[in-house]
């Protein structure tokens, strides 16, 4: 076979790399060759925050539109940015494996989140980390218009613009910035956005229907890593279930371990006042990919339920 995989993507830096990665493992998987389409969205031309543009679900529509255009065979996303309704005449066929969930601060001075000083400006966005730092650090000064690709973002703390920064891990590792890294959050002090530090590879809907339709599904299907699929989509049915968008202030955390499926959740009111948190558990009957979805759906569930028993729809 001729044909090459076609892959669209964004054309930030960060994209663009993680994008590459997953492309090189789907082509490996199914025996193709594969090539990067860039698309631009409206999200990337935007200055715009990313609260007034309805979150970060903005990056993935002209991505969407290529694909059912036939333009590319392929869209790889960062699964945080993805909206959790479904696109008409598009699926999520592949998830890879997890990157680190987590989130990190990089600072000046190597300080840490605990020793930046009383009235230190710290940088972000995300309603969530703005509701987590409001909770533990309300005597920091929050920046919250604070948008722009990594280097640019790390650039502010280099420029003393601000003292800090908050950024996803995942993304600071692909692009090979560890060393600007002061501080991992741990996940059980800090949770993250559902699906954070995972990628999903989405396609059109409908069966294989030539040789490299059916070489691309083959590979697709080895490249989901189906702990990574089940624990994302228990996060991600939680932010469903509490019609709550992508850039909400809600914080996920799924595990597998010792044969059960670990979810937990928390709602922040959006000043860091006040948060509800549910935890729960289901058993795995094995760990194939059937039983963990089924364990994810089953856990969500609860989980959900509780929140809004709770309140959670009053908080967020």
């Amino acid at each position: 076979m001729a044909e090459k995989i076609r892959v669209g993507t964004r054309g930030s830096a960060l994209a663009l790399a993680q994008c590459e990665q997953a492309a090189r493992e789907l082509g490996r998987a199914a025996g193709l060759e594969h090539e990067l389409v860039t698309v631009t969205t409206h999200g990337d031309t935007s200055k715009a925050s990313l609260a007034s543009l309805g979150g970060t679900g903005v990056f993935a529509t002209a991505l969407r539109e290529a694909l059912l255009a036939g333009d590319v065979d392929v869209i790889v996303h960062s699964l945080k940015d993805l909206p959790t309704t479904p696109y008409p005449g598009l699926v999520i066929a592949a998830t890879p494996k997890r990157a680190d969930a987590r989130d990190v601060l990089v600072a000046r001075d190597g300080l840490t989140l605990e020793t930046l000083p009383a009235g230190a400006r710290i940088g972000t966005g995300s309603p969530r980390r703005i509701a987590q730092l409001a909770a533990v650090r309300p005597d920091l000064e929050i920046v919250t218009d604070f948008r722009g690709n990594i280097d640019s973002r790390i650039g502010r703390v280099s420029s003393g613009e601000v003292d800090a920064v908050i950024l996803a891990a995942a993304g600071i590792d692909r692009l090979g910035k560890a060393d600007a890294v002061t501080e991992r959050f741990s996940l059980s002090d800090w949770p993250t956005a559902p699906g954070q530090g995972a990628l999903a590879i989405e396609v059109r809907e409908g069966k294989a229907s030539d040789e490299f339709a059916r070489a691309l599904a083959q590979g697709l299907e080895k490249v989901n890593h189906a702990t990574t699929r089940a624990t994302v989509t228990a996060e991600r049915a939680v932010l469903a279930g509490l019609e709550a968008g992508c850039a909400a202030p809600v914080a996920t955390s799924a595990i597998v371990d010792d044969g059960m499926l670990f979810l937990t959740a928390s709602v922040y009111a959006t000043d860091g006042s006040s948060k509800l948190t549910s935890n729960h558990a289901a058993v795995l009957d094995s760990n194939s990919a059937a039983d963990l979805l089924a364990a994810a759906d089953e856990v969500s569930v609860r989980t959900v339920d509780e929140l809004l028993s709770l309140g959670a729809k009053e908080l967020a």
